[in-house]
């Protein structure tokens, strides 16, 4: 229906000139009664165009050209909104689209031809994914799921650093626990890596070599081993998520191919930087930021900002026309850095789209989980995976916005009841798969050509909010909302609950009972459709 508002009202603005200066925002009204659609687009121009917004409303309304079939009425409410009304007949046509697409319902071709690139995860392999990484997993592939829904063709991508102080510390952990299980007195620092996997791959460094390592640097095996065990789990713990990468990016390739030398001859050629104390300064405050900073310390080594911007200048490099980054709020402060380095080099950084997401408290029996990542005290995803699934894992990740704290209740997760929202969809998938064995049983079809039959409210409802959904795949993905998607299926799977309440199937006249069951495998087709976009199951038992 949107896209049929759209194109009337671009139809109406050849006469109405002033509707090319206003943007068109149809959105589903509060409460039924104020129509399928509202549009306060009269208000919008009301202050430009010095006119009363209720002589503008049906100004506007004189000049819609729209098929009666489709559009039953149009009325103005309050003090200008214009509301659109379906066509009772119309509706029919939502269920036959629905079941023509099928697995296709809801994408878009906006978007075909463009290439976009989602980096995520992104943690440094010095240790097991916590539940912090967990939520940046899950968003990142949704993310990357909703645009591949509106056309893109997305790549994922891991970006890590496998050198600097952490690493250091992560081989010198291994090496001291190695000494460790060889006898060896050792002395373990405050902030080295605590975790259990430490000891694990010391031992298997022991049983590999034996004693023969005693001399050898922390640097060497230690640190090499600890890496790829590390990137082994990290993978093996993604794999459960479904979550498969097409790029990982080393932050070392970038010294290696002399993107970082190049990068600093940019910055000095273009008078950019310069020199104090021994450090290489940028001038952030002739790019718009509030104080230069250090880009290069004193001691040679780069801040963050420096890589960060020469990494992504490889995605502008490789052709990308959307970059998503995705990072926790302890980010929030540090990316403003690396668009304005992006900006000064005259790069479009309108093309970076950078997603903070909130951190995780997981809860249990009220009260809270406490996680240390330095004692190893921490939950990692994957016993977070063990304890509810991956279904409830990916769900509950997502079903609140991303700038949203998340209180992952795992009392609530474990239970097998409607009060879990991913329990309550996929018992609603599971429930219409129910009901179309017991109807074919029964010797019933779908029939597609009574659907005029399905006339009352909760019939006519249910119909128009399947209606909805490829609208708001399109907003969701467009605004990064995965958290939309969730609600969306929530409230459809209330609606055919409600549905099938008050409209049995079996046992209905035969021409009314066929039309029910092709609305039940409308439902199924876009329930279906919303989780796979989430990645989530969708049973045909329970």
């Amino acid at each position: 229906m949107k896209r049929y508002l759209k194109k009337i009202f671009e139809d109406a603005s050849q006469k109405l000139i002033y509707l090319q200066d206003v943007e068109l925002i149809f959105s589903v009204p509060a409460q039924q009664s104020h129509g399928d659609y509202s549009t306060n687009a009269a208000m919008m121009l009301t202050k430009k165009l010095k006119r009363n917004p209720r002589e503008l409303a049906n100004e506007i309304i004189a000049n819609l050209d729209y098929d009666k079939s489709i559009i039953e009425r149009i009325e103005i409410a309050g003090p200008g909104f214009i509301n659109f009304y379906f066509a009772s007949s119309y509706v029919p046509e939502i269920i036959r689209e629905i079941l023509s697409a099928q697995e296709s319902y809801g994408k878009s071709k906006k978007y075909a031809g463009k290439k976009a690139q989602v980096e995520f995860v992104s943690a440094n392999p010095t240790g097991p994914l916590t539940v912090g990484h967990g939520r940046n997993a899950v968003i990142g592939d949704t993310v990357a799921n909703m645009l591949e829904w509106i056309g893109y063709d997305v790549d994922r991508e891991y970006y890590f650093n496998n050198a600097g102080r952490q690493m250091r510390v992560l081989g010198d952990s291994v090496r001291r626990r190695y000494l460790e299980l060889l006898g060896q007195p050792i002395d373990f620092p405050e902030d080295y890596y605590q975790g259990e996997y430490i000891k694990e791959i010391a031992e298997k460094l022991k049983n590999e070599h034996g004693d023969k390592l005693i001399n050898e640097d922390a640097e060497g095996i230690f640190k090499r081993t600890a890496e790829k065990e590390i990137f082994v789990d990290i993978n093996k713990t993604l794999e459960r998520l479904k979550i498969h990468f097409k790029n990982y990016y080393n932050e070392n390739n970038l010294y290696e191919e002399g993107k970082i030398k190049a990068l600093l001859d940019e910055f000095k050629k273009r008078n950019l930087s310069y020199e104090k104390e021994g450090a290489v300064w940028l001038k952030f405050t002739e790019l718009g930021n509030e104080q230069d900073k250090v880009i290069v310390k004193s001691s040679g080594e780069p801040t963050y900002r420096l890589p960060d911007i020469a990494y992504h200048i490889t995605k502008f490099e490789r052709g990308y026309d959307l970059a998503v980054d995705l990072f926790g709020s302890d980010h929030n402060a540090t990316y403003p850095d690396v668009l304005a380095g992006l900006k000064a080099l005259n790069y479009d950084a309108s093309k970076i789209k950078v997603l903070i997401h909130q951190f995780v408290t997981i809860m249990q029996k009220g009260e809270i989980v406490k996680m240390s990542t330095r004692k190893a005290n921490y939950i990692t995803l994957d016993e977070l995976i063990d304890e509810v699934g991956s279904d409830v894992v990916r769900y509950f990740f997502i079903m609140r916005s991303i700038g949203s704290h998340l209180n992952f209740d795992l009392d609530l997760a474990k239970k097998q009841s409607d009060e879990n929202p991913v329990f309550y969809l996929q018992y609603a998938h599971a429930r219409i798969s129910s009901i179309l064995r017991m109807t074919k049983d029964e010797g019933l079809t779908a029939n597609l050509e009574n659907l005029e039959l399905l006339t009352t409210s909760e019939e006519q409802n249910l119909v128009k909010k399947l209606y909805e959904f490829p609208d708001e795949v399109l907003f969701c993905s467009e605004n990064f909302e995965p958290h939309r998607i969730s609600t969306y299926l929530e409230e459809l799977a209330a609606l055919f609950h409600k549905f099938y309440t008050f409209c049995r199937i079996i046992g209905s006249e035969q021409k009314l009972a066929e039309a029910r069951i092709a609305l039940a495998l409308a439902v199924r087709t876009v329930l279906k459709n919303g989780l796979t976009i989430l990645d989530v199951s969708a049973p045909e038992k329970m």
